[in-house]
C-alpha cells in the first residue's frame, strides 16, 4: 500500500520536491536531473517559485527506478514512458504501441540472460581458481594446467555487427 502524501486528495492537489522525493524515495536533485532529461514533465511553480507536482509524479518516479533495477539505462526508460504515453493517447492505435513495449522488453530480456551467462563463466572459473590454489595469475596464465582460460578470454571474435559469444570451457588443472 502507498504512503498518504500529504496535500495528495485527489482533489488535483499539487506536492512540493520535498513531499514526491520523500514518497518516492529518491534525492531533490533526482528529480531535476529526470526533469533535465525528460522522464518528468517540467512542473507547474507556486507563486513562490517552488516546484508543484501532481501526485502521480511519485507513481512515475517509481516505475523508473524499479525499470532501472531491472536493468533498463535511463534512455531505454524514457523510450517505454514515451510508449506508455502514447498507447494512453486517445489519438494512437494501441496495439502496435503494446507490441514495441512487448519488444524491448524481450530484447532486455536476452540482454540479462546473455549477462547471466557471462557472470556464470567469470563464477565457474574463479572457482575452479580457487580450487585449484592459484596464487599468482601472471604465473598461472603461463602455465599449460592453469583452470582460467585467459587466451579465450581476452580474445574477441567479431562476426557481422558484433561480438560473437566464444566458449569459455575450463581446462582441466593438472597440479
Amino acid at each position: 500500500m502507498s504512503p498518504r502524501l500529504p496535500g495528495a486528495g485527489g482533489d488535483g492537489a499539487r506536492l512540493r520536491s520535498g513531499q514526491i522525493a520523500a514518497a518516492a524515495e529518491v534525492n531533490i536533485e533526482t528529480l531535476r536531473y529526470y526533469e533535465r532529461r525528460g522522464l518528468l514533465a517540467e512542473p507547474d511553480r507556486s507563486p513562490g517559485g517552488h516546484r508543484l507536482y501532481p501526485a502521480e509524479t511519485v507513481t512515475v518516479l517509481r516505475v523508473i527506478k524499479a525499470a532501472q533495477r531491472l536493468g533498463f539505462t535511463l534512455d531505454e526508460v524514457a523510450d517505454l514512458l514515451a510508449v506508455g504515453r502514447h498507447r494512453h493517447s486517445p489519438t494512437r492505435g494501441g496495439r502496435a504501441r503494446d507490441a514495441a513495449l512487448q519488444e524491448r522488453a524481450q530484447a532486455k530480456l536476452a540482454e540479462v540472460e546473455d549477462r547471466i551467462a557471462d557472470l556464470t563463466t567469470i563464477r565457474d572459473n574463479l572457482r575452479a581458481a580457487l580450487d585449484a590454489g592459484c596464487a599468482d595469475l601472471v604465473e598461472c596464465a603461463g602455465n599449460e594446467c592453469c583452470p582460467i582460460p585467459f587466451e579465450t578470454i581476452t580474445t574477441r571474435l567479431t562476426h557481422g555487427a558484433g561480438p560473437v559469444r566464444i566458449g569459455l570451457g575450463l581446462r582441466p588443472h593438472q597440479h
